[in-house]
């Protein structure tokens, strides 16, 4: 029997794909069981009712991953530029996380790439397109599992993820934007240009945009800043720039504006009316990006074909390709943080931003499809980084926890180190064995507050 789809049957359908999300979080707190698999899980069920519609595969799914793809970038972009803060009190975790962030990345993406030539691709450059997204660690799932860490490593797991993010993402495209580049010094000189005028004109729009925000009065500010936001990055996008830095920009000047506005420039803002106006940009983009990352999910398996599970070349191809990005976030965490390495060697998931930019090789450069390269790869890599970590944490005393936000300006709550130590006091009891472990409790949260 097929059953004719209409209008009702796709509101119902999205409704209850969020819906399930939420409770996937929530069995995700309960179970340990990373939100993300069940996620995927249940793309892959709804795959098999197909049939029962008369559908072969998601109606106009090419369009439907081009405009997720690109709102989504925008909004993951945003979300981590407004979770970055820019004290100097920490900067010695910031610029350690991003050195590890953009050593892992590179290294991994070189080292990815050398064995996807040499097993599928006959192109370097190519295969480099596949490696940068198997390279990207993924905050969607960092941020909502390492609340139990110690107070070091919460914070440099947070910021770590985060760079991951936006250099991930910022390499991927400067890489498609420089594929007829003649040279190695063709290449740098096209980046270092882009770069300088992008973030040159970046800073000013941000500079307009932020003082103008205060000076709206009507209750509709947010979606039309998105909406200048979409139609910059796109006008930035046809003119082959790096739109994606501006988006930064924006992000990290809103969080940051006392670092930005300056001197004479501090007359130009009201710290009580952008400290509201972030935190409702805070609010909007979790709760955009929790939209995003759940259809995200859902369509990657829709899209996965189960047979390739079974395919013993595509298990030894994961598990080497696992093996390399363990065997390289060790060497830069033993470079640059040295001690305290345990857990955090272990929480390197991939996720969201490895199955976008995946689809945008797809939906926006069919030229690098190449068909020897099997999706199923994506998933397991997914999978195995996402059960790894899960173990790590459990075996280690730390459980799966979410790093919660501040209720007043829902930006992330860091204990204190004095608050740490307290807290590690008074749990050696359930936490045996553990002296640093944090307790997860509602009383630890309200005195992270």
């Amino acid at each position: 029997m097929t059953i004719d789809i209409n209008a009702y049957y796709l509101v119902i359908a999205a409704s209850l794909v969020i819906i399930f999300s939420y409770f996937a979080n929530v069995i995700s707190r309960k179970t340990n069981i990373p939100s993300v698999l069940l996620l995927i899980i249940l793309g892959v069920l709804i795959k098999q009712s197909f049939p029962y519609f008369g559908l072969s595969k998601l109606p106009y799914e090419g369009l439907i991953l081009e405009v997720l793809g690109t709102v989504g970038l925008i909004f993951i972009v945003l979300e981590a530029a407004l979770d970055l803060e820019l004290r100097k009190d920490k900067w010695p975790i910031i610029w350690k996380s991003m050195l590890v962030a953009l050593g892992a990345l590179l290294f991994s993406s070189f080292g990815i790439a050398g064995f996807l030539y040499w097993i599928f691709f006959d192109d370097f450059f190519n295969a480099l397109v596949y490696a940068i997204p198997l390279s990207i660690m993924s905050s969607a799932i960092i941020i909502p599992s390492v609340g139990g860490l110690v107070q070091m490593q919460k914070e440099f797991m947070v910021y770590e993820s985060t760079f991951s993010d936006i250099l991930g993402i910022m390499f991927f495209y400067l890489l498609l934007g420089n594929e007829d580049a003649g040279s190695v010094w063709t290449v740098v000189k096209n980046v270092g240009v882009n770069i300088s005028v992008t973030i040159v004109l970046g800073l000013l729009v941000s500079y307009v945009m932020v003082f103008m925000l205060q000076k709206i009065t009507g209750n509709v500010k947010l979606f039309l800043t998105i909406a200048v936001l979409l139609l910059i990055y796109a006008i930035e996008k046809l003119v082959h720039l790096s739109p994606l830095i501006l988006v930064l920009a924006f992000g990290l000047m809103l969080n940051n504006h006392k670092l930005f506005f300056v001197k004479r420039m501090r007359q130009l803002v009201n710290d009580e009316k952008i400290e509201s106006i972030t935190k409702d940009f805070h609010v909007l983009t979790l709760e955009t990006a929790f939209v995003i990352r759940t259809f995200f999910f859902v369509i990657f398996g829709i899209t996965i074909v189960l047979s390739s599970l079974m395919n013993w070349s595509v298990i030894f191809y994961s598990l080497v390709i696992v093996v390399i990005l363990y065997l390289v976030r060790f060497l830069f965490l033993m470079l640059f943080v040295r001690k305290d390495t345990f857990p955090m060697l272990y929480i390197a998931p991939r996720g969201l931003i490895t199955i976008l930019l995946y689809f945008q090789i797809y939906s926006g450069h069919p030229e690098y499809v190449h068909d020897g390269f099997d999706q199923g790869i994506l998933l397991l890599v997914i999978m195995v980084t996402s059960i790894v970590m899960t173990i790590s944490l459990i075996q280690n005393g730390f459980g799966v926890y979410s790093v919660k936000r501040d209720e007043r300006t829902s930006e992330f709550a860091f204990v204190h180190e004095e608050a740490a130590a307290q807290n590690t006091a008074e749990n050696e009891d359930e936490k045996k064995g553990t002296n640093s472990t944090l307790n997860p409790s509602e009383e630890d949260e309200e005195s992270a507050h």
